[in-house]
């Protein structure tokens, strides 16, 4: 099970944030956000809580319908720029998801992302039918790092959790993977290197091309030739099934 943002497509930095300045632009607001703010903006998951938050700092008595209004307006931009094929999959990703089908494994998508964006996303980016299962934020009242997206895509796959890998690159996102009973696998990108992500049973600082990929945290094993692989998820499977409470007859 994959996250998106920031974990399938290299999306916060050079999609969310510029499509959020745009509509800031638009609307006749003064903000503009910098990559280091937008960053540190990110410990707040969903976008349209993320600018109510911004907002009622900033003294605005109607912060969250102006967020309301702002967050549609940003959605649209970047649902455009997603059509157009601005945003990308991240190194890597694509070869891993190839690898992956070819052996067999069921593929899903849990994010706090609003669908309107992230099916089109996914669709322009991977294909249609490369995700088995795809829960968005738009279903889920509560967004990460609770675990409702989750287990969400568990009931729905009809698998427990012991027989599945989420991969994040967040520490709202390991929550959450955590809190629903997976084992996680954290690949960091340059928002979320410094991010606490102990709890993961694997921490890498990219999927990489053969080669590229560093072990930030757990053996070096589990990343062959430098790059997370189907061996990858064997590990961590094994490291799932060895972490699960035991069953009672």
């Amino acid at each position: 099970m994959f996250d998106v943002d920031g974990t399938l497509v290299d999306s916060e930095r050079h999609g969310h944030r510029v499509a959020f300045n745009e509509a800031f632009a638009e609307a006749g607001l003064p903000y503009r956000w910098s990559e280091r703010e937008y960053g540190e903006l990110l410990t707040i998951a969903g976008g349209a809580r993320r600018l109510a938050s911004y907002l009622r700092d900033r003294g605005h008595q109607d912060a969250d319908r102006l967020a309301e209004d702002l967050h549609r307006r940003k959605t649209d931009i970047f649902t455009a720029r997603c059509a157009e094929g601005a945003v990308p999959a991240r190194p890597g990703v694509e070869r891993l998801l190839r690898a992956l089908r070819e052996t067999g494994t069921t593929l899903a998508v849990a994010t706090t992302g609003t669908r309107t964006w992230v099916e089109p996303l996914l669709d322009r980016v991977f294909g249609r039918d490369v995700f088995s299962a795809v829960v968005t934020g738009t279903e889920m009242t509560a967004l990460k790092p609770e675990p409702d997206a989750y287990r969400e895509v568990l009931r729905q796959l009809e698998i427990p959790a012991r027989e599945a890998v989420a991969v994040e690159d967040s520490r709202n996102g390991l929550v959450s993977a955590r809190a629903a009973g997976l084992v996680c696998l954290a690949v960091t990108n340059g928002y979320t290197r410094h991010h606490d992500l102990h709890e993961a049973a694997l921490i890498a600082d990219g999927f990489g091309a053969p080669g590229t990929a560093e072990v930030l945290a757990g053996p070096a094993s589990a990343l062959p030739h430098r790059a997370v692989t189907p061996c990858t998820f064997g590990f961590l499977l094994a490291a799932g099934r060895a972490d699960a409470p035991p069953t009672t007859s």
